[in-house]
């Protein structure tokens, strides 16, 4: 079992009952009912709430006129997703701003929280992307559903013409499918380097080397949830394009 973080050991503490009476019941009994929420979960509940609280605060000094740093902050952000929504997507992809706002923000806060002593990065873990990389999935083939119709959507799998849909069907649910591994792996797996990579670096060199390192992991946070999203921008436009 690993060690327990500060924040996870709070957790267990105040809902180690009902959540071990909860996965219990559900049939996935914890191992430790004393300490059922593992790290990285607590991690993401810490991610949610340090971003409700940002939200909230952002909320409560809404400015037209005076817009304050943080406001001026999520702005930007969503104006930069929005733009680049009008690229990819077209005329109503603005629509899609709120969930991939979200996601990034989410994924940002998960990949840099690592750099905090006391807390881990949530990311390095393949559960934690392939939650995220199946709510892109879910969400764009809700939206390729829901703006062509089910029946419609579906024949975009079977090809252009009938009597390849033997060929094509099978293609297609492989490659839809290979998006949830390519956004959930690559995700993990640069977040677990970066992190393996810190480490080394700051056991060898603990003077100045560290700060170098945490500042290039900060970029490649960003990094990461840019391309998450950007390729989740990419597979809503094929969702939605017309040309189905």
């Amino acid at each position: 079992m690993e060690p327990q973080l500060w924040f996870t050991a709070l957790l267990n503490g105040v809902l180690a009952a009902p959540v071990s009476a909860l996965l219990t019941a559900l049939g996935f009994p914890p191992e430790s009912p004393a300490h059922p929420i593992p790290n990285h979960v607590a991690m993401q509940i810490l991610a949610v709430l340090v971003l409700m609280i940002l939200m909230a605060v952002a909320r409560s000094r809404l400015s037209v006129d005076k817009p304050g740093g943080l406001q001026q902050f999520f702005e930007m952000i969503t104006g930069a997703i929005g733009e680049q929504l009008d690229d990819i997507v077209g005329h109503g992809g603005r629509k899609f701003v709120p969930l991939l706002f979200t996601l990034a923000m989410f994924i940002f806060v998960c990949n840099v929280l690592g750099i905090i002593p006391g807390f881990a990065t949530p990311t390095d873990q393949i559960t934690v992307t392939l939650g995220c990389a199946l709510v892109a999935f879910c969400y764009y083939n809700y939206w390729g559903a829901r703006h062509h119709g089910v029946g419609h959507y579906l024949k975009t799998f079977m090809g252009p013409v009938w009597w390849l849909a033997i060929i094509m069907i099978p293609i297609e649910l492989v490659s839809h499918l290979a998006r949830v591994l390519s956004l959930s792996v690559r995700l993990y797996a640069n977040m677990l380097a970066g992190h393996q990579v810190t480490l080394v670096f700051t056991s060898l060199v603990p003077v100045l080397v560290p700060v170098v390192f945490e500042g290039l992991h900060i970029f490649v946070a960003a990094l990461q949830a840019f391309i998450f999203i950007l390729l989740t921008m990419i597979y809503l436009a094929g969702a939605v394009s017309e040309e189905h």
